[in-house]
């Protein structure tokens, strides 16, 4: 169970990947982590700047000078933010069950305050609404995604437990660990 946002380390590792690509400055950062993200989710400055400052004085990115843009700060990766990539590479491969965690976290909360009777939010007749038809509408993007990135989608019916036990090789259902399109793709589902 997560208990704040993002997995640690989440952003200053897609820093580093950027930066891999290309000298980057900051808001350029910030606006291609919101289009990774689909749009959704867009790290704040606060957390973005301060990250470079940091690389800079570590020595793992350095400012470089751009003619046509003398005013703008770019950052370029060293030797020493490549050696960090790498290390950031396998630091947040295992923080798989953090993210599943944090989509699954926040999709609970807004299916919450759409039936729970507790909560009696008012949706100010605006864009968005919590509803079964909104609800319903971000389960099909989200599985349109997954088809877009993996291949057909294909139910599996295990329980968390279930799903979490064959995961990590200790039997249960059929659709767990098992299955060979999500080995194959890399992908990893998530149980209910």
């Amino acid at each position: 169970m997560r208990k704040s946002g993002p997995p640690k380390g989440l952003i200053s590792y897609l820093v580093l990947e950027l930066l891999d690509e290309r000298p980057r400055y900051g808001y350029e950062l910030l606006g291609e982590i919101t289009e990774i993200s689909g749009g959704h989710w867009e790290p704040s400055y606060g957390s973005v700047y301060p990250i470079l400052y940091k690389f800079e004085e570590e020595g793992v990115a350095e400012r470089v000078e751009r003619a046509d843009e003398p005013d703008r700060k770019y950052f370029a990766l060293t030797d020493a933010g490549r050696e960090e990539l790498a290390e950031k590479r396998r630091a947040i491969g295992g923080e798989a069950k953090d993210f599943g965690d944090v989509v699954l976290g926040f999709y609970h909360l807004y299916a919450a305050l759409a039936t729970d009777e507790r909560f009696a939010v008012d949706d100010d007749e605006g864009e968005w609404e919590f509803s079964e038809r909104y609800s319903a509408w971000i389960v099909e993007q989200t599985i349109r995604h997954h088809e877009r990135d993996f291949g057909e989608f294909e139910r599996i019916d295990d329980t968390p437990e279930e799903f979490h036990a064959a995961a990590n090789g200790g039997g249960g259902g059929e659709g767990a660990g098992g299955d060979a399109a999500a080995d194959e793709s890399g992908g990893d589902a998530i149980g209910r």
